[in-house]
């Protein structure tokens, strides 16, 4: 049987947030949880946006419990003042899915607090909101961490010297570097929550190739381009089937710390969820030590215990 989200255990009385919640994947996610009970904190930049997205949703699935918070990922600040909301709440949250992202970016641009714009939103950002609403997933009794990485991690490699690409950027580099930071990060909060005895579980999950008009080739030659996009008509899946591996990670029973989950066809490219493989660079525990040690002297903000 094709595993689809209307198989999702019931989640009403669970508190999920979701980031990139107003387009493809998240989008499809929060409407996803939202249809099986969920309250979903969607956390977004553009307030506006955000709540004529969470109408949508509202109009289609009523009695849909979504509700619109800001937060920029691109700003440490932004970050604070979001958890902090959520903390001083007493909210419980059970899952955070980690899903925001930038796709590849052909010029070098920074945020606000000076970080390569990709790794310090896909990377950075997603680290120092996990820390933070810590005590807020502490509260919950299962809370679970899903943090979106992609196939593109398996060309990652960490730009130890120079991790925000200052000299010699490259938009594809920046971008592999950010998902294998991702991953990365996934596995080694899992390491510490199974070290610490934690209930906390990590798990990580990408969506193959997926229609989101996440990643384009605009700033490919006009062959390449054209040869990039009948090659994605053709092999790639659409938003809602590539949301299930992170709806999979996030919510089924069997999902279990430490695991990544991506589809389940050749090459991890389509199909039903199915755990994936992480790339050999992924798996270094003492680079995952470094890139822990690194993420939290860029953004100061120091990981809680875990229990």
């Amino acid at each position: 049987m094709r595993w689809t989200s209307e198989m999702l255990p019931d989640q009403t009385a669970k508190t999920c947030i979701v980031t990139g919640a107003t387009s493809g994947l998240g989008l499809w996610c929060t409407a996803a949880l939202a249809a099986r009970g969920a309250h979903v904190i969607m956390p977004v930049r553009d307030v506006p946006k955000g709540e004529a997205v969470a109408d949508r949703i509202r109009a289609a699935r009523p009695g849909a419990y979504v509700t619109i918070e800001s937060l920029d990922l691109a700003s440490l600040h932004s970050i604070a003042a979001f958890a902090g909301r959520i903390n001083g709440a007493g909210t419980a949250i059970d899952v955070l899915l980690n899903n925001a992202g930038l796709g590849l970016q052909p010029e070098r641009h920074v945020t606000e607090d000076g970080f390569e714009r990709q790794f310090g939103t896909n990377h950075l950002g997603h680290f120092a909101l996990t820390a933070q609403l810590v005590p807020a997933l502490l509260r919950a009794e299962h809370p679970r961490v899903v943090t979106v990485s992609s196939v593109a991690h398996r060309r990652g490699a960490m730009q130890w010297n120079d991790p925000n690409l200052a000299t010699g950027y490259d938009g594809r580099v920046a971008y592999n570097q950010s998902k294998l930071a991702n991953l990365m990060f996934a596995l080694e909060l899992a390491a510490r929550a199974a070290a610490q005895s934690s209930r906390l579980a990590s798990l990580a999950a990408h969506p193959g190739l997926s229609r989101t008009g996440f990643v384009t080739a605009t700033d490919m030659p006009a062959w390449k381009r054209i040869s990039f996009e009948i090659a994605t008509r053709i092999i790639s899946q659409s938003a809602e089937e590539g949301s299930r591996p992170l709806l999979y990670a996030a919510a089924m029973p069997d999902a279990r710390n430490g695991e990544y989950w991506g589809p389940g066809n050749f090459k991890e490219i389509n199909g039903p969820p199915a755990l994936a493989k992480p790339w050999p660079q992924a798996l270094v525990a003492g680079d995952r030590t470094r890139l822990w040690e690194i993420s939290e002297k860029m953004t100061g903000v120091v990981f809680p215990e875990l229990k």
